[in-house]
């Protein structure tokens, strides 16, 4: 079947149909929401929060690009999030017990070097790092862009901004990840490093 039978039927009430579109975006769902939170935790709550609100949702759905509709959801749903931490911020004590998670092991090449495993992983978390210290708005357009891959119009669907918002916030978000990535030079890419060094 595919997505627009998936989605008429859902929309008459199909529970099948509609647990065959959560196993189609569950997991581009909990990446999105996880580089946005920065926590497994969290990331799983805001994603199974935003399947919920689709499925209550979904017959006030009029078209268009499914996936955009269904991310501007999770974004809300990372936005209640975030506004929920910042009321109650709170320490679980399974995070003191464990230094660091990841949730999404990257794939391996066979014909990486150890050094260079541990390099990449050192990257990745610098970059995990850099996403979260970015304000949320810049944050969530940063990943829909980089991350899911979104054009500027869904970007714009999605989290409800104007166009123009949208391409002033990837900028911005870009330039601060640039600058963070920068002050660890030592991580990046020889390609990506000043000629001088």
């Amino acid at each position: 079947m595919d997505e627009k039978a998936l989605i008429d039927a859902a929309r008459r009430g199909d529970v099948g149909s509609f647990n065959q579109l959560v196993l189609s975006y569950q997991s581009m769902a909990y990446n999105l929401a996880y580089r946005i939170l920065g926590d497994g935790d969290a990331a799983a709550d805001a994603t199974q929060d935003a399947f919920l609100s689709a499925f209550k949702a979904i017959g006030k759905f009029r078209g268009g690009s499914f996936k955009a509709w269904l991310l501007r959801i999770v974004t809300n749903a990372c936005y209640d999030q975030l506004r929920l931490k910042q009321r109650r911020p709170a320490t679980s004590l399974d995070a003191l017990l464990v230094l660091e998670s990841a949730p999404v092991q990257p794939l391996t090449d066979r014909g990486e070097l150890p050094e260079e495993y541990a390099v990449r992983q050192e990257l990745d978390r610098a970059i995990q790092v850099g996403i979260g210290t970015l304000p949320p708005e810049q944050r969530i357009a940063l990943v829909l862009s980089d991350v899911q891959g979104l054009s500027y119009r869904e970007i714009a669907e999605a989290t409800g901004a104007s166009l123009g918002t949208v391409k002033s916030r990837l900028s911005r978000a870009r330039g601060k990840l640039r600058d963070s990535l920068l002050e660890q030079r030592e991580l990046l890419p020889s390609q990506y490093r000043l000629r001088n060094e």
